[in-house]
């Protein structure tokens, strides 16, 4: 099998022939193209088949009323005591909302509300307790925005109580692998999703991750998981893909899947991805405590950005659409 990643370029001047990359503000005239064999080779995009073609270039629906033909900033809004950098600040009602209202002022098009953590050795969190962390907050988030917002769950009771309270997109970090009451209800409801993939479960993900390819084998799965969820009644184009940065890789297997991030385009869905923070970039950038992050992560993510990303899922808003202005001002 061949795999077919598009060498993206940015900025106003395209020569002729170039492609558009998911119809977005990257184009590209030539692809890698990537088997489990035998060595990688370069050749113009006009010569891949005309499906993979059609497949990277193919502009993306909107997500949740969001255009992804430019990128959308997610703000996190962890209500949980014991998220890995944010842990314990908007377990407050009233402090919750006013960390939304703040975020969408700040840029955030989306807001991502999670209430059980998910970094390395978490505790699987009762699904009782998650909607009670996370339901009254989604109400009281809708009644002062109509901001699109994420429920960041692995399971079906918290998403069903999530969407009844005014969520608009199911974010599952085990790539609905979880729990398999998850996908039949996201398709019924007919909300969009995220499938994120995830090496084991948080109590054991950072336990020696090992890789046949971790682009290739990440890339598999997510591919398998859309097919899988489009058999539920899901579209292909309601469906955003993240190849879940940190969550069972090792700093190399992070690296190696940032430098390759356009490669996942050839699966016809938007990406997400989500750096904020992350240990790896506390390990390169020399900052021990996860709030000193910010200026990695905004590296970071317009990296991603400058492979076509259309989501950066971030802790740090305001700093983010900053620099998002700054990098489009340039283009």
């Amino acid at each position: 099998m061949s795999y077919y990643r598009p060498l993206p370029q940015t900025g106003a001047h395209r020569p002729e022939g170039a492609f558009a990359l998911a119809g977005g503000w990257s184009w590209f005239t030539h692809v890698e193209v990537l088997d489990r064999s035998g060595a990688s080779r370069i050749v113009p995009a006009a010569e891949i088949p005309a499906a993979a073609l059609q497949r990277l270039t193919a502009p993306r629906t909107p997500i949740a009323g969001l255009d992804m033909g430019r990128p959308q900033l997610m703000g996190i809004l962890n209500v949980t005591p014991d998220s890995f950098s944010d842990g314990g600040q908007h377990n407050d009602l009233s402090d919750a909302r006013d960390r939304a209202r703040q975020m969408v002022s700040q840029g955030a098009t989306i807001i991502d509300v999670g209430g059980e953590s998910t970094r390395p050795g978490a505790e699987l969190v009762p699904e009782e307790t998650e909607i009670a962390r996370t339901a009254p907050v989604i109400a009281a988030v809708r009644e002062i925005s109509g901001v699109p917002i994420s429920i960041d769950t692995r399971k079906a009771a918290v998403a069903s109580e999530a969407l009844a309270a005014g969520a608009s997109l199911v974010n599952d970090v085990s790539g609905f692998t979880f729990d398999p009451a998850l996908a039949p209800l996201s398709a019924q409801a007919g909300v969009p999703v995220c499938i994120m993939h995830a090496q084991g479960d948080p109590q054991t993900m950072q336990k020696d991750p090992k890789y046949d390819n971790v682009v290739l084998d990440v890339f598999d799965f997510l591919a398998e998981q859309v097919e899988r969820l489009e058999a539920f009644g899901i579209r292909r184009d309601q469906i955003v893909i993240d190849p879940g940065i940190g969550f069972g890789k090792t700093l190399d297997h992070n690296l190696a899947l940032l430098k390759n991030l356009s490669l996942f385009h050839a699966i016809g869905s938007p990406i997400l991805l989500g750096v904020s923070r992350k240990r790896f970039i506390g390990t390169i950038g020399e900052a021990p405590e996860a709030a000193d992050r910010a200026p990695g992560s905004i590296a970071v993510g317009l990296a991603g950005l400058a492979q076509g990303v259309q989501i950066l899922r971030v802790h740090d808003v305001a700093e983010t659409a900053q620099a998002m202005r700054l990098w489009q001002a340039v283009l």
